[in-house]
């Protein structure tokens, strides 16, 4: 996969899900012991997993969420309340385990595979994944983030994780990312993709003010404009104003639905990446779970453009695979219900007339 034309026929073979096998595994849900349609979105978590997998008796209990980190250029315009060292200093913390992702992931079972992708400055630690396909990307704001051959290879370093990782018996994937200043390329690939304004879904990231927030927005609108012309194709848009954790984070989705392994999505920047991939094939859309609705206002534009529904509405706007690691825990107790709960037939329960 060297070019974007390699790139696009190989996510346009991607298959749509099993429409036969989802309709025979809400058959089941519908015969068991309880109203049908009561236990709402856990009844179509399982359905739609056994059209993901093609199985009736699918399993996500090896789960397993992949943190993709980079750095951005962009911070240079004042885009972020935090510096961009903290990017590596977080790597660390996800290394010994001390961040939200960790404790959440370890709550529901789930592993996590840390990922240099892009990180400005070297980093080392025991099991960090080490692609780095550059040190962080240039100021979108002055030009395009990084060359279509880096997104490229970002994206490809996104399909090899996750597909070492469903080598390795990963069921379900979830997706996370740490970045510093990365909800501003986040906000510029919605505001080019969906299409929307600038101002519709560029959020306050890390906790700006006012001013910042106006001065975020100028920015992206900046970048928008000074890069118009490399907004031609999703991939091309990615390069100038994305981001080499979102690239990742992208590619990783693509093998995921060539893999039929359900994807879990974590919140804005996850969902950027995820609009990228689906842009490219929008059959991608289906194998993906949309684990929640982040406090970054520009995700509700999302939801309503692609006519999607979050499975969680707790404010969350950390990343790192946060939401991903809580929703993977839906997907499972909708596959058990539907696995292990009786039918009518089987319990001796009478049916609704």
């Amino acid at each position: 996969m060297n070019s974007i034309a390699d790139l696009e026929k190989m996510v346009a073979e991607i298959p749509a899900v099993d429409a036969g096998v989802e309709a025979l595994a809400q058959a089941r849900l519908d015969n068991l012991t309880k109203p049908r349609g009561s236990l709402g979105k856990l009844e179509w978590l399982a359905a739609r997993t056994c059209a993901i997998k093609k199985d009736l008796k699918a399993r996500v209990g090896r789960k397993t969420i992949l943190t993709f980190a980079g750095d951005h250029g962009v911070v240079a315009e004042g885009v972020s309340a935090f510096p961009q060292e903290v990017t590596p200093q977080m790597v660390l913390n996800f290394l010994a385990g001390g961040a939200g992702v960790n404790v959440l992931a370890k709550h529901v079972g789930a592993e996590v595979r840390v990922v240099d992708v892009g990180v400005a400055s070297e980093v080392n630690g025991a099991g960090l994944i080490v692609k780095n396909v550059r040190r962080g990307t240039d100021n979108m704001a002055q030009g395009p983030a990084m060359s279509v051959a880096d997104a490229l290879a970002a994206i490809r370093v996104g399909m090899e994780v996750a597909g070492d990782a469903i080598k390795d018996g990963a069921e379900i994937i979830g997706t996370g990312d740490m970045g510093i200043g990365n909800t501003t390329p986040s906000a510029a690939l919605y505001a080019a993709l969906l299409p929307a304004k600038v101002g519709e879904v560029t959020g306050r990231g890390t906790g700006i003010d006012d001013a910042a927030l106006a001065n975020k927005i100028a920015v992206i609108e900046k970048a928008l404009a000074v890069n118009c012309g490399r907004l031609g194709s999703p991939v091309e848009a990615l390069a100038a104003v994305g981001g080499l954790e979102i690239a990742a984070i992208c590619g990783a989705i693509i093998e995921a639905a060539r893999n039929r392994t359900p994807v879990v999505v974590d919140g804005f920047i996850s969902t950027a990446a995820a609009l990228v991939a689906i842009r490219l094939n929008e059959k991608i859309k289906d194998y993906c779970f949309f684990s929640h609705m982040s406090a970054e206002h520009g995700h509700r534009i999302f939801f309503a453009a692609m006519g999607l529904e979050p499975l969680l509405h707790l404010g969350l706007r950390l990343g790192e695979g946060t939401g991903a690691a809580l929703s993977m825990n839906l997907v499972e107790a909708g596959l058990k219900i539907m696995n292990e709960m009786a039918t009518f037939g089987e319990a001796g329960v009478s049916e609704a007339e």
